[in-house]
């Protein structure tokens, strides 16, 4: 009889990350379902963007491996490795808009260096995605000219303009006001929900991790490997005390 389960997107095996002789984690597996939010979670400085990094291939593995649909990203060749990236949507955690460019052509930007759609088509599918974030009246606007919450959600405009499967978002919360938190929560899930999206999401942001997250994985500073991988909630219920008290501070008195 088949099995149900399908396979994991991303697999990995006892990976450790380091900046030269400096150990950032070591002993990381896990592995990442279809259509699961997942986030990386821990205090500052416990190498939550560096793991991101190296799942998208823009770090190497000191030691282990990071396997999209068992292909290890380290025994890719520059072609493969080309062609898995494109799979991908990158919010890096400053949105790293063009401010040379206005917010439409910002999205813009990868439509036309990887398809082959006219610029009328091109236009279309961007003001269609920046209408997807709530961002319909902004295409013409430059950068500067909208808030923080509005650059962070063009920028995952722009990280689906291609429609990847896979959406890996660096802080998307990070230093917005409560109410901007939550409508970036909302479209989070919305991705997840309606589109199939399987995203990762880098936070120390509590009410977001527990908004969101279908599993969290704690990554410990100290320790420098994972110590826990659940849903949040029973992390808070049941996981390893340190990961119950970083998770206690979300959590309304």
């Amino acid at each position: 009889m088949d099995d149900p389960t399908p396979p994991p997107l991303i697999e990995v095996r006892d990976l450790t990350l380091a900046y030269g002789d400096k150990l950032v984690m070591r002993g990381l597996n896990f592995e990442l379902r279809r259509g699961e939010i997942l986030v990386l979670m821990g205090g500052s400085g416990c190498g939550k963007s560096t793991l991101l990094r190296a799942l998208i291939g823009l770090q190497p593995a000191a030691q282990g491996s990071v396997c999209h649909a068992g292909l290890d990203l380290a025994l890719a060749d520059e072609r493969e490795l080309e062609r898995l990236q494109r799979g991908f949507g990158v919010m890096f955690q400053a949105g790293a808009l063009w401010s040379s460019m206005s917010v439409g052509e910002n999205v813009m930007l990868p439509l036309r260096e990887f398809t082959a759609l006219s610029e009328a088509e091109i236009e279309t599918v961007a003001r269609f995605k920046l209408a997807l974030v709530g961002l319909d009246g902004s295409f013409d606007l430059s950068p500067a000219a909208l808030s923080g919450g509005m650059r962070k959600r063009a920028a995952i405009a722009r990280a689906m303009a291609l429609d990847p499967p896979l959406l890996f978002l660096d802080e998307p919360s990070a230093g917005l006001d409560p109410l901007s938190a939550a409508r970036l929560d909302e479209l989070i899930l919305n991705l997840r929900d309606h589109l199939g999206t399987t995203v990762v999401l880098v936070s120390h942001e509590l009410h977001s991790i527990f908004a969101v997250a279908d599993r969290a994985l704690f990554l410990d500073a100290k320790e420098k490997t994972m110590s826990a991988l659940d849903s949040p909630q029973a992390l808070l219920d049941h996981g390893p005390p340190g990961v119950r008290e970083f998770l206690r501070r979300g959590v309304p008195a």
